[in-house]
């Protein structure tokens, strides 16, 4: 790290430096006075400080107390020290937690590589007595695949708890009791892995997405059921392949000009008169009966390609979602006309 000018460092900055000299233990007790929020932000201070020279700890000391004990040396700080702290503070689970939102990667997937190691049938045997909120934490550090499989193992009412829990995890600090701590975390060790952004409304999507089709049905009709505006968010972000005949003509306009041909005509092998006629709507005339030739023309193909065109077709809507380029809203408004 470049020389810090003590001058040029603001008052957040000098409080985390101020808190590394005090030692893990005194900046806990310190910490356990501010907000998630508030620890958050100081914590991702003491990240950037790895190494304090002797002459940056007294001048902080002296603006901040006129009494220190004697003897400082060089001191480190950063992530290390930051989860050390913020375990004392918070406790191993709720540490981890906000260390990787404010460093990402830097809590070294503490807890959670054993977890990634299990089958999904070993994760729902640990799982299943537990409620659905501290579920839902566990879940939300896996990839969707995964987590799809081990909600799939759950009762069809279980399954509605966990799916809601976790859409309502995104921007929240999650704390997992202490009793899944002690059984899960207690034993990791070993790879350093990043763990899997946890929570929130998209990621519930993925797992109903990655969940077979009549599980995710049945799954969202009951939340739109209990909570209409959470259900269509999650659907929003669930969006499939046979959801393109709700969008605005200008939007699969957008979409087609991105799309390869042979995976349009594999993915429309077995799709319904009404979306084939939305596609082709949105193109010249010429490309349209092009396309209804090729279809006609088209023999057998298996699902599992049909799935794969359909998923590579979703993926650039997806994106160009994400660039705000079209919307997936039935008469939404998009940048790109």
């Amino acid at each position: 790290m470049p020389a810090v000018n003590y001058d040029e460092l603001s008052k957040l900055q000098k409080l985390a430096i101020f808190l590394i000299v005090l030692g893990p233990e005194t900046a806990a007790e310190i910490l356990r006075q501010f907000e998630d929020a508030e620890i958050e932000t100081i914590c991702q201070e003491m990240t950037h400080f790895q190494v304090i020279d002797k002459e940056l700890q007294a001048r902080v000391v002296r603006e901040f107390s006129t009494v220190i004990g004697a003897n400082i040396g060089s001191l480190t700080g950063g992530a290390a020290f930051a989860r050390r702290t913020l375990a004392l503070a918070k406790g191993d689970t709720k540490a981890a937690s906000i260390l990787e939102k404010i460093a990402p990667g830097s809590h070294s997937g503490e807890g959670l590589q054993e977890i990634d190691e299990m089958e999904p049938r070993q994760i729902y045997n640990l799982l299943r007595t537990e409620q659905p909120q501290t579920i839902a934490f566990i879940l939300s550090y896996l990839e969707p695949p995964k987590a799809a499989d081990i909600v799939a193992l759950f009762e069809p009412n279980m399954r509605d708890e966990i799916i809601e829990r976790l859409s309502r995890l995104d921007g929240t600090p999650i704390e997992m009791v202490s009793k899944v701590a002690k059984s899960i975390i207690k034993n990791v060790t070993r790879t350093k892995v990043t763990v899997h952004t946890s929570g929130g409304v998209r990621f519930a999507a993925e797992i109903l997405n990655a969940s077979d089709r009549e599980t995710s049905k049945e799954i969202l009709a009951r939340l739109e059921q209990r909570d209409l505006e959470l259900g269509n968010a999650i659907r929003k972000k669930m969006f499939g392949f046979a959801d393109l005949v709700r969008l605005e003509q200008r939007d699969i306009q957008r979409i087609m000009r991105e799309v390869d041909t042979n995976d349009l005509v594999i993915a429309l092998k077995n799709a319904t008169p009404l979306l084939r006629d939305a596609i082709c709507g949105a193109l010249s005339k010429r490309a349209a009966e092009t396309l209804r030739e090729e279809l006609e023309m088209l023999g057998s193909v298996r699902p599992k390609e049909i799935e794969m065109a359909q998923d590579r077709i979703i993926k650039i809507v997806r994106r160009l979602e994400e660039q705000e380029e079209i919307s997936l809203e039935p008469g939404g408004a998009s940048v790109a006309g």
